[in-house]
């Protein structure tokens, strides 16, 4: 049998001869979905969840399958190499190299077919995990491998990196859930891949052609290295690294389906995803065992895992310590059992009886520091714990930036304490002993981010040597290098560590006989380029460090820095709201560059320069923050804090200096002062941004209803009004924001109804101030710092003796939280109004607990959060108290509403913003019942509901608390 000629290591590594213009022009003539050659797409794409960054050629979303075939065809005629991306969550570098990237997930999603009674589905590439299993809920089934990404990690990039998650601990890795693929090779051919028995095999063969010379060359793969194939491979649970030869054994039935799973796009494109569908467990419940350190924890595993599981993960101190630090919701911690290191064992059952038992069984056996856990929302609250773990020990506040490389090993069960104690030493050895270490025990994989320094070169240096030690002491303990990440360029070097140099040899085979130029995804896994090379930051890493307003004090008072914050966890690239905000423009456009991540990529680009030169000027740069609607929401979801917000503000600061703005930028930036001449004629000013000549002249959208100006401004009544409260529970300072006073006085008047009924005298600043939201969010720093000065020496004397200052504005109340200690930094007045400055439920839940004028009985209410609420505020006050009072709320898993800011005002963001609101928040309006209140304190969630939605205005909890007092005194 002949060996398979290979293209040598050097001729896959180097850039083929390419013209770029003829490719651009090839492609945007073949394929209907997105051609992207500009610098804002490539640098969006220039890295993935890595240490790695290439930058690509180009960037094509196809618009379907036949779409992505095209463009293959045309990369081939070209000799242009193609990475097919999903979720670009790869912690080893396969997501990003200098190729065509190929991204499915903009338009190439979706459920095409599903078999309940085959328990089967056929599913686009493009399609994030958590969407498929919603359409397979309706028959009680699932897809088993669930990892930590599943709310945004897709099909294909699950079956590209063979992905497991906690629950292969009962459902096997990817690749043993897949029936079979549709995929096409670089060279065009397309084909059904799967299981293959003798006599079909010689049917392929005699027919001829390019599926005959895969199919034969396999087969004499397989002949070849038989003896390879049956002893060097690990028989682990989780053997992830190199590719799945034995899966081309007879015994398993020439699968090469399967032997294609986790070759990470090296080998052929996938098209379509036939998988195995199992029946949901019924009921599940939680055992929590309690270790004396991580390494005891792995001793037990392999007993625990004789319980059956579904999942059996073992987490450390470490981990939950910096989960505090960072101000994660972490309340379940409180209820673990006493030890340094935990296993966390949930335990399925047909009944709950059955599922009980087998958690009592566990516990008597190992007894100790042990305890049940059987509610669903503490369960899913542990859950996300864990799942966070890679984005808490990548940025952590009192420590160093840590970083993957070494994360995903796994070895015998069997070995795993022993090993994790070696692992360890290994760890404080090389100085990075502060690493958390926790993982998918039941089935000895170790997962971990270690401190390593990327940017000298004895850093880097220390880098190789301690992942070439790391290689061979997990290969000692019967190991795979990879657990469920893949190898990429971070592990494809150490491959002959694991492997050996003849099997390796046949991992280059393996990848010539589908892709003979070696243009798919090359240096990765085989002939992998260097893994100290391509580093995104490297020894000559030096960023520009720009002057800036915003302090970035979580950031060292770097913007580069917190340029480099985001993790690339993406998920800021969940489809729908799940519960959260972010990125609401990424769940309407489904486009890398408005995401969170890709924004915060093109960021890092541009301090960096190289794809973006131009720094603060940069168009692409701009573009991509267009869509930013400044909610926040990624400074709360984001698990590592990244706060695009105020990126942008700071960005468009630097952008407009010294030339001209956006005339929305003067219209609304400049609101509260536009809102003060108003009310001198308010009549007038209506009548003008009632027409589409002033709506344009204002650079707002024609077809939007603006709210009306106030008759009068309520704030010069009530500086005259005398408090009308007891008193006895003392004095507050109202805030009268901007857009309170000027289009909702009915809010304040209620508000001082409400603060007065619970016994406190109210006060109001004695002239005109505001929080300069409308400047900040537009990038006008220099006048929000000025406006604030103002408003804090105003409030001074009330903020010193101890008042507190209550908002009604959920934006302008988070500016005093958020912004304000970032513009001001260490100013005393500023820090005493951070602290003292609270929400009306938070006022009255924590001073007047007593107070709770009920609403009449059954009264129904559907809440939409205003972002900065549900980012900055918070939101438990604002609970107790409408339970307190009787209302029977429903808080709406809707997301943004779409009109953050000056977004959705302007004709240019007119169809995002009500896409946005479609997400759940307006068609929850149309549904409810005419008795339900539709609460809403945000206004441009009110304004958003009364311009686009049915009719019926929103109110705001201090109109509705109003009304319960007015109607309890009328009683």
């Amino acid at each position: 049998m002949a060996v398979i000629s290979l293209p040598t290591p050097t001729a896959r590594r180097a850039a083929p001869d390419r013209d770029i213009a003829g490719l651009e022009a090839a492609l945007r003539a073949a394929v209907r979905g997105d051609v992207r050659f500009d610098a804002g797409a490539r640098a969006a794409y220039s890295t993935d969840a890595s240490n790695y960054r290439q930058v690509p050629i180009a960037v094509v979303c196809p618009r379907d399958v036949e779409d992505a075939v095209a463009a293959v065809r045309v990369c081939h005629e070209f000799g242009a190499p193609i990475v097919c991306r999903g979720g670009g969550t790869s912690l080893g570098g396969q997501c990003c190299n200098v190729a065509v990237v190929l991204d499915f997930t903009k338009y190439v999603h979706g459920v095409e077919s599903v078999d309940p009674h085959a328990r089967t589905a056929v599913i686009l590439p493009g399609t994030p995990l958590d969407d498929a299993n919603a359409v397979f809920a309706k028959d009680g089934l699932i897809i088993g491998p669930k990892p930590a990404t599943h709310s945004h990690c897709t099909i294909g990039g699950m079956v590209g990196n063979n992905s497991c998650g906690a629950t292969a601990q009962w459902s096997g890795t990817t690749a043993a859930n897949v029936e079979r693929l549709e995929v096409l090779t670089y060279d065009g051919e397309r084909m059904w891949v799967g299981p293959t028995d003798d006599a079909e095999l010689d049917r392929i063969v005699a027919a001829g052609g390019r599926r005959a010379e895969i199919y034969r060359s396999l087969r004499e793969l397989r002949q070849r290295y038989r003896e390879q194939i049956a002893t060097r491979f690990p028989d682990i649970p989780r053997r992830i690294s190199g590719y799945n030869l034995p899966d081309l054994d007879e015994q398993h039935g020439f699968n090469v389906a399967r032997a294609l799973v986790g070759t990470e796009s090296t080998c052929v494109v996938v098209l379509r995803a036939e998988l195995r569908l199992l029946p949901k467990p019924k009921h599940q419940v939680t055992v929590l065992l309690g270790f004396p350190d991580i390494a005891a924890a792995g001793d037990a595993a392999p007993r625990v895992a004789r319980h059956s599981p579904i999942q059996l993960e073992g987490l450390d101190e470490k981990l939950l310590r910096y989960e505090r630090e960072e101000h994660r919701p972490t309340e379940i911690l409180d209820v673990l059992p006493d030890g340094h290191a935990w296993l966390t064992v949930d335990l399925p059952g047909d009944t709950e009886d059955e599922a009980r038992g087998r958690a009592d069984a566990l516990i008597a056996e190992f007894g100790g520091a042990a305890c049940l856990l059987e509610d669903d929302d503490m369960r899913q609250r542990l859950s996300a714990v864990r799942e966070a773990g890679l984005a808490t020990t990548a940025r952590t506040p009192n420590g160093p930036d840590a970083w993957p490389g070494f994360e995903d090993s796994a070895v015998d069960p069997e070995q795993l304490g022993d090993y994790l104690r070696e692992f360890g030493e290994l760890l404080e050895e090389f100085g990075y002993g502060a690493t958390s270490l926790y993982g998918h025990f039941g089935q000895g994989c170790v997962h971990c981010s270690i401190p390593f320094d990327l940017t000298s070169a004895p850093g880097i240096a220390a880098y190789r040597a301690f992942a070439e030690r790391a290689a061979r002491l997990c290969v000692a303990h019967r190991g795979s290098l990879s657990a469920e990440h893949g190898d990429g360029q971070a592990r494809g070097e150490l491959l002959r560590i694991m492997y050996g140099d003849e099997l390796v040899h046949a991992f280059e085979e393996f990848k010539a006989i589908f892709d003979p130029t070696g243009r798919m995804n090359p240096g990765k896994v085989v002939h992998a380029n260097p893994l100290d090379a391509d580093l995104r930051l490297g020894a000559d890493y030096a960023p520009a460090q720009p002057a800036t307003r915003f302090r970035f004090s979580s950031d060292d008072g770097s913007f580069a820095r917190a340029a480099l914050r985001c993790a690339g966890v993406g998920d800021c690239r969940r489809s729908h709201p799940d519960g959260g905000v972010m990125c609401p423009s990424y769940q309407v456009t489904r486009a890398e560059e408005h995401s969170t991540r890709g924004r915060a990529r093109l960021l890092f680009e541009m301090v960096n320069g190289g794809v973006i030169d131009d720094g603060w000027r940069s168009e692409a740069v701009r573009d991509s923050l267009d869509l930013c609607l400044a909610c926040k929401g990624c400074h709360s979801d984001c698990p590592v804090q990244v706060d695009m917000a105020t990126y942008k503000a700071e960005f468009l600061h630097h952008h407009y200096a010294g030339r001209l703005r956006p005339r929305e930028h003067y219209s609304l930036g400049w609101l509260p002062v536009l809102a003060r001449a108003a009310a001198l004629a308010p009549d007038l000013a209506n009548a003008l941004t009632a027409t589409a000549v002033g709506k344009r002249l204002a650079g707002l959208d024609p077809q939007r209803s603006l709210p009306r100006f106030a008759p009068a401004r309520i704030d010069r009544w009530l500086r005259r009004r005398r408090p009308g409260g007891t008193g006895e529970r003392g004095r507050v300072l109202l805030f009268t924001d901007s857009f309170t006073t000027a289009f909702a006085p009915r809010i304040a008047a209620a508000a001082v109804g409400v603060l007065e009924a619970a016994g406190f005298d109210v006060l109001v600043p004695p002239r005109t101030v505001c929080c300069g939201l409308t400047w900040i969010s537009t990038g006008q720093l220099g006048v929000a710092t000025r406006v604030l000065r103002h408003t804090v020496d105003t409030l001074a004397p009330y903020i010193r003796a101890g008042l507190p200052l209550v908002g009604l504005e959920p934006s302008c109340t988070a500016v005093f939280r958020s912004d304000l200690p970032d513009l001001f930094g260490r100013d005393q007045d500023a820090e005493r109004l951070t602290r003292q400055t609270v929400t009306l439920a938070e006022l009255l839940t924590e001073r007047a607990p007593d107070f709770a004028p009920k609403v009449p009985e059954g009264t129904r209410a559907i809440v939409q959060r205003h972002c900065h609420q549900h980012a900055v505020l918070g939101a438990d006050a604002d609970r107790r108290l409408m339970e307190a009072i009787g209302l029977q709320a429903e808080e709406l898993d809707s997301g943004c509403c779409g009109l953050a800011g000056d977004f959705g005002l302007t004709p240019a963001h007119r169809e995002v913003s009500l896409a946005c609101a479609e997400q759940g928040l307006l068609p929850a309006v149309r549904d409810a019942g005419p008795d339900t209140v539709v609460l809403a304190d945000g206004f441009s969630c009110r304004t958003q509901v009364a311009d686009a939605g049915p009719g019926r205005p929103a109110v705001h909890l201090a109109e509705v608390l109003n009304a319960a007092v007015r109607a309890r005194r009328a009683g």
